[in-house]
């Protein structure tokens, strides 16, 4: 078989990766070529995130994956967080950088908003789950302080759809991102109209919904020139990074089967669910605070958002900038000396969602808690992760519930799998066999719906068989679960 590439540029919160991947007909391979960093700007008491940086980025690693692979690359596809957005104006101008989900002007916001729709009326119209970074709450944000953008923005552009925007000039919203909106009807399959007649939000500024798989057409010339990726397409993928992260699940289902298995796609957020054949919008769903999210091939992710090794990466950034020069293994190395189930937080809890200082936020809540307060940097560490595993516990018995069937088997993907101390952990508080890899799992998600698209693969099953055979995993047995029976009624009474 000639040599073909698919080149997904995958983007999380932290850091952005370009990998080429390509398909002898048997095996899935990886290539990385570029690595950048991310992360939120402050400039004048506002959070953005650098667009300018983040597109210059993009272009320097697809003009390396042109160098990789010269001739080979058959498309690209762009994939990253939900719901933050930006706004252009009849000119296609940008109206300013994205606002990030962190920034603090959606505080008290979703307290205002329920006042003007029900939360049984929002979950109605769009069966996600209510947090207050939501792409609903950030708009309501804008309209009750009178934002000037909203009176003049023609487009509203998801973060991935921007890119895909700025490769091709077509603009239009990927269902999969969309579906993190709280602004998107996973029944209907369109933008909730209805529903944003409702907040005043100009409907104008919607784009046509657009599935995984579909393809956009050339780059720009001036792109094509740039990075020397002359005739290579654009192709959507899950460009929500969970919905590719979920694709490439290493799961055994049989056909018709329900599946017993759930997944968690761990990085800085662990996304928890099932996968479903339809949206399931029911008062059980509202009551567990689950989310229906769009995925690939037509399922629907029923899932919810915890807050992942967020806590982690943080209390690293906090020690670094104190003159500490710790990478993972040390992390690893402190917290597993530290010991088990000592002290436990709710990683949800908002003394966590922007702390100044991770490490000292996690203490002052064991100290309100009345807990023994975690010393030295093990013991704090020790805290998040015994705390994240718990959080996986409870979020397993609502999957179990909202299923009606037992889950035998917890899927761990993204580079959350590179912390073994957490797999180990889940497996142990959960009860439950736990495989954990593939690590690269969002990026090929992304380049196995283009190979899909192409014609390579000829379906999700059969793009998650080839997963199985392509990528090594991990797997934990849980062991000693009763003890951690005691410290899951501890973490049942803490506060969020």
């Amino acid at each position: 078989m000639a040599s073909k590439g698919f080149l997904a540029v995958d983007i999380g919160a932290s850091s952005g990766r370009h990998l080429i991947g390509r398909f002898d007909g048997e095996r899935l391979t990886l290539q990385e070529v570029h690595r950048f960093a991310n992360g939120g700007v402050e400039m004048a008491g506002t959070v953005y995130w650098d667009l300018p940086g983040l597109w210059a980025s993009v272009r320097e690693g697809m003009a390396a994956a042109a160098q990789a692979a010269p001739g080979e690359i058959a498309s690209v596809g762009v994939d990253t967080w939900g719901v933050d957005f930006g706004l252009l104006d009849r000119d296609d101008r940008l109206l300013g950088n994205p606002v990030t989900y962190r920034d603090d002007r959606t505080v008290g916001v979703m307290e205002r908003a329920l006042q003007v729709v029900p939360r049984e009326e929002i979950f109605r119209h769009t069966g996600l789950q209510f947090m207050q970074i939501n792409t609903l709450f950030q708009l309501a944000a804008m309209k009750f302080a009178d934002s000037p953008q909203l009176d003049i923005a023609e487009s509203l552009l998801m973060v991935p759809d921007l890119f895909h925007w700025l490769l091709t000039g077509r603009k239009c919203n990927e269902m999969t991102e969309a579906s993190t909106s709280q602004l998107y009807n996973p029944v209907s399959g369109d933008w909730a109209f209805e529903l944003i007649e409702q907040f005043g939000l100009p409907s104008r500024v919607f784009q046509d919904i657009a599935q995984p798989g579909t393809e956009l057409g050339a780059l720009r010339p001036e792109v094509a020139q740039q990075t020397g990726l002359g005739s290579t397409k654009v192709v959507l993928p899950g460009s929500h990074d969970t919905a590719s992260a979920v694709m490439a699940v290493p799961a055994e289902s049989e056909a018709n089967a329900a599946p017993d298995w759930c997944y968690i796609s761990l990085g800085t957020w662990a996304l928890m669910g099932i996968e479903s054949p339809r949206p399931v919008i029911t008062d059980d769903v509202l009551q567990h605070a689950f989310t229906n999210e769009g995925g690939v091939g037509g399922t629907t992710r029923l899932l919810k958002n915890i807050t992942g090794l967020w806590l982690v990466q943080q209390c690293r950034e906090a020690w670094n900038r104190a003159g500490r020069s710790w990478d993972w293994e040390d992390l690893n190395r402190l917290s597993a000396s530290a010991t088990p189930r000592s002290s436990l937080v709710n990683p949800d809890a908002p003394d966590f969602m922007a702390p100044d200082d991770m490490p000292a936020a996690i203490r002052e809540y064991c100290r309100k808690t009345g807990q023994t307060v975690p010393e030295d940097e093990g013991a704090v560490l020790r805290a998040a992760l015994d705390s994240i595993a718990l959080k996986f516990r409870q979020v397993l018995a609502s999957c179990e519930q909202l299923a009606g069937r037992r889950i035998e088997t917890i899927h761990i993907v993204g580079g959350g799998t590179l912390n073994k101390q957490l797999c180990q952990a889940a497996a142990d508080a959960c009860g439950r066999r736990v495989v954990a890899g593939p690590v690269e799992a969002t990026a090929i998600g992304n380049v196995m719906v283009q190979a899909v698209a192409d014609g390579l693969i000829a379906d999700i099953r059969q793009a998650r068989d080839v997963v199985r055979r392509s990528f090594p995993v991990d797997e934990y047995q849980p062991r000693d679960t009763p003890a951690w029976d005691e410290a899951s009624t501890r973490f049942q009474q803490l506060p969020a």
